[in-house]
């Protein structure tokens, strides 16, 4: 049994074919697909799928760095609305992107604050996003220390010393995906060393599909491959690491065993 924590399926790229999707995902013994909330826009498409998939698909509640404009305090309003109202595992995806724009790291840096606020007032935990900015993203996690916040750090794709900095913070977990699999990302190197009770599966579908289906669209049944991953370089059974990981993810968003 597989829990694939970060997966947009409910976007236009799963459109013409997601009942199939969805078999495929349970055919390959992914039970659960958390997902992650992008917009305000986004927000009625994963009503649907959360309407069509209830005790498959679990929502979470966030604005996407990539998407922090000049109106973010009214979408975050918004947002904030639809938190409160869906059965919300998390508060996400949120966090600092700046590889495609680096002129609005403070308002990111401001939308993440709310967003953290909110997780800790609710006790959530944050599903961040972390692109090129990672210093930037320590730093802001600092601001917290103490308070008890917990989280996962998404698609991790740090090295050594970026997985050592995250073990430095307590309740937050890394978050392996399509990346884990690709011969230049150097995971092998980093993953090897990651505290097993801090890792959690996920396939950021439609995109980061892992290998041999790389560069195509990625979809939440390929969890099975990313764990196969973290089993090889584990040096364990594909059975050990979904239970490692499927106990990790109940834990840390607080999903009822199966």
């Amino acid at each position: 049994m597989l829990i694939d924590t970060h997966c947009h399926a409910y976007v236009k790229a799963f459109d013409a074919d997601r009942e199939e999707v969805m078999a495929r995902a349970l055919a390959a013994g992914v039970e659960r697909l958390l997902l992650p909330n992008i917009d305000v826009e986004s927000i009625p498409q994963m009503r649907a799928l959360l309407e069509e998939q209830p005790g498959v698909c679990f929502p979470m509640m966030g604005l996407h760095p990539c998407h922090v404009e000049e109106s973010w305090q009214e979408d975050l309003k918004l947002i904030l609305q639809e938190l409160d109202v869906l059965p919300c595992v998390a508060v996400g995806e949120i966090g600092l992107d700046l590889y495609w724009d680096k002129t609005k790291l403070e308002l990111q840096k401001a939308a993440a604050r709310v967003q953290i606020a909110w997780a800790l007032e609710r006790d959530l935990p944050v599903v961040l996003h972390v692109r090129d900015a990672f210093a930037e993203m320590f730093a802001l996690l600092d601001e917290f220390e103490g308070a008890g916040l917990r989280g996962v750090f998404h698609c991790f794709n740090g090295g050594v010393a970026e997985a050592e900095r995250v073990a430095g913070f307590p309740g937050f977990y890394y978050g392996l995906g399509g990346v884990s699999t690709f011969k230049n990302a150097g995971m092998d190197q980093v993953i090897p060393g990651l505290d097993r009770s801090r890792v959690v599966l996920e396939t950021d579908s439609p995109y980061l599909a892992p290998v041999p289906h790389r560069g195509k669209r990625n979809e939440p049944a390929y969890t099975a491959l990313v764990a196969q991953r973290v089993a090889d370089l584990w040096a364990c059974s594909l059975a050990e690491v979904g239970e490692v990981t499927t106990a990790n993810a109940e834990r840390l968003f607080k999903l009822a065993s199966k």
